[in-house]
């Protein structure tokens, strides 16, 4: 992936560091979303960088890898499924990626998102949205690889103390396993359960896992 036009207007128009912002999780029924804050050098773009969801998991893993040894800053959040259920995703996507710039631990000029619906940024930071950017936008592909990374490694962690739910394979997505093991056995506590899938396949119950 090259540095795109508008990272590169952004430069010349005195804008010297450029977050990139995006979330993985948004679509999962069960766990948290996760967003992925990245300010690149831009002196030399990681090897293989693009959009998460076009890479395989053994490079999505070397890129992710390459991002944080290259990268100026980067950082992520996570939000938990309760403040889903309390707040909504989409609320809860835009606290995630807002709270991931925060901790990168540096100022920053300017902010480009993938969606259409920014977040708040705080100190009065110019943010950009744009559609499709992480396949568009070198630091918001940067993004989107460490947070699907991020989120992949949590949902692993919790398939050794869910094991019924099959996390580990599908990542808490509406897959048809996970469908099925979510008529047998009803929620646990990652289930969002405000999600129709979830709402309408399940009674909900205390959760007893």
């Amino acid at each position: 992936m090259k540095v795109s036009a508008l990272e590169k207007s952004l430069k010349l128009a005195g804008h010297r560091f450029i977050a990139g912002c995006d979330e993985a999780g948004r679509g999962a029924l069960a766990g948290p979303v996760v967003a992925a804050a990245v300010v690149l050098s831009y002196d030399k773009l990681p090897d293989l960088l693009m959009d998460s969801k076009r890479l395989t998991r053994r490079r999505r893993e070397l890129v992710a890898a390459e991002i944080k040894e290259q990268a100026l800053a980067y950082a992520t959040f996570r939000v938990e499924p309760r403040e889903i259920e309390r707040i909504n995703i989409l609320q809860a996507s835009l606290k995630a990626m807002a709270r991931a710039v925060d901790k990168l631990g540096m100022p920053v000029d300017a902010v480009l998102i993938d969606g259409n619906f920014p977040p708040r940024i705080n100190g009065g930071i110019r943010v950009e949205c744009v559609v499709g950017g992480d396949r568009k936008i070198a630091c918001v592909a940067a993004a989107s690889v460490l947070a699907k990374v991020e989120r992949d490694f949590i949902m692993e962690q919790y398939a050794r103390q869910f094991g019924k739910y099959g996390f580990e394979q599908h990542k808490g997505y509406p897959t048809e396993e996970h469908l099925a093991a979510l008529k047998k056995h009803g929620p646990c506590r990652l289930h969002r359960t405000s999600f129709k899938p979830v709402r309408e396949l399940v009674t909900p119950r205390l959760f007893d896992d």
